[in-house]
């Protein structure tokens, strides 16, 4: 049985943040100093990556992974000390955003406290070294949740983070048992009502190489029983082979329609087109007017919005997640405005309980939710198309997106390269 979820997570705008490399001074008082702007894009959670000591044994690069953690109970001392980070939170709230971190928990460095501790916590090879059940994670040593010891120290240790924030994002989680997770919200929640529950689900593909090896996977469908959002690793696939010849648009809106009947009614996908894992958009697409488009498709999708940093400049590179990488903020490439109109688009309460529909997605995409009397569209002209035809009864309406007027004429609609949101009354619907 799904859980209850804050319905109201849908409407929400997560920017996400790796403080190694978003500021001059690569911590946490180089994010406090932009939180005011992270604000006014519209953004209503901050959410940081790792904020841990980085092992040092096996460490990648020479800044190391932060999802290789030394010590849960420490602050990267990178990043500043405990008092820094509790003031990062403390200005954050004062500014109205959530924050939110990520925690990884199935595995560690292969120097942690823990290791070191607690050396019968974690998975060993044949001849007794720590070992891990994904080969490529070389840095990092898988945790043992058959043991009721690392249930419980998990747990006070979520626990005393979660005073201290307002949601994580859970790193590989479907490697957890989900009884881990359901008991862990259940304790969490009782703290936090309103506490974010965010895992990282994953890739089909992965999911069935673990359990052909004989581990525990879980599905999306299973992780709803724990958390309110899934990652969108589900249909990447599908989105992948649109973004490699944008030819496949059809394919990949077919399998967003799919999420709409296999998970549960109250179910979220994060949106979201990049992260620290995967290419930046902007490498991906033809040109500034298809970024745009895609842009504005990301946040009219069904499911709560992610921005990683840097989204809103055009940011083409996907940083190192181990060395000092910077983004460049290239101030000439700013789409700050598009980006405050469309989070204040996202607050309409269609986004949260309407009936949501794609009712064309053939080198156009439009999308419809309707709620009582009420009806929002949106157009997204990925194929540079002159005009299309549309659900409206002709008349003129206004484009939300820049107050412009839209005449809709014998049914049909006049394309640029602006996005179209139309904001209109059932009985203007056809």
């Amino acid at each position: 049985m799904a859980k209850q979820s804050n319905l109201d997570i849908r409407n929400y705008v997560f920017y996400q943040v790796f403080p190694r490399q978003y500021a001059d001074t690569h911590d946490f008082k180089g994010v406090i100093k932009d939180l005011k702007r992270i604000k006014d894009l519209g953004v209503d959670v901050l959410y940081l990556l790792p904020i841990h000591p980085i092992g040092k044994k096996a460490r990648k690069g020479s800044e190391g992974s932060s999802y290789s953690i030394y010590d849960y109970y420490q602050i990267n001392p990178a990043y500043g000390d405990m008092s820094d980070f509790d003031q990062l939170v403390s200005k954050a709230h004062e500014l109205g955003l959530k924050v939110m971190i990520d925690i990884v928990i199935n595995h560690t460095s292969r120097d942690s406290i823990l290791t070191k501790e607690h050396k019968d916590w974690f998975y060993h090879d044949e001849q007794g070294n720590f070992a891990n059940r994904v080969g490529d994670w070389s840095d990092i040593t898988d945790l043992d949740y058959r043991l009721k010891e690392v249930w419980a120290y998990m747990q006070d240790m979520l626990i005393f983070w979660s005073r201290k924030v307002d949601g994580f994002r859970c790193d590989v989680a479907p490697l957890i048992p989900i009884d881990f997770w359901i008991e862990t919200r259940t304790k969490i929640n009782q703290l936090k009502p309103d506490f974010i529950w965010l895992t990282e689900s994953v890739h089909p593909g992965f999911i069935k190489y673990l359990r052909d090896m004989g581990f525990e996977c879980h599905s999306d469908a299973e992780m709803y029983q724990a958390f309110d959002i899934c990652y969108d690793y589900d249909i990447a696939d599908e989105m992948n082979a649109y973004f490699k010849d944008h030819n496949e648009l059809s394919t990949w809106m077919d399998a967003i329609k799919k999420q709409e009947v296999i998970y549960p009614k109250n179910y979220m996908k994060l949106r979201n087109f990049e992260n620290h894992d995967q290419p930046r958009l902007r490498s991906l697409v033809k040109n500034e007017s298809h970024f745009i488009q895609m842009l504005a498709l990301m946040f009219f999708l069904k499911g709560p919005t992610m921005l990683y940093a840097g989204m809103e400049y055009q940011e083409d590179h996907m940083p190192s997640l181990f060395e000092i990488d910077m983004l460049k903020w290239d101030k000439t490439l700013s789409l700050e405005p598009l980006v405050k109109t469309l989070s204040n688009i996202k607050k309409d309460v269609l986004f949260r309980n309407g009936i949501f529909n794609i009712i064309k997605q053939d080198d156009i995409v439009v999308i419809k939710y309707e709620l009582n009397d009420e009806v929002l569209l949106g157009i997204f002209n990925l194929g540079n198309l002159n005009e299309t035809d549309i659900p409206l009864v002709d008349g003129t309406y206004i484009n939300k997106i820049n107050e412009a007027s839209i005449d809709i004429k014998n049914g049909m609609i006049k394309l640029d390269n602006h996005p179209i949101i139309i904001k209109t009354s059932k009985e203007c619907s056809r």
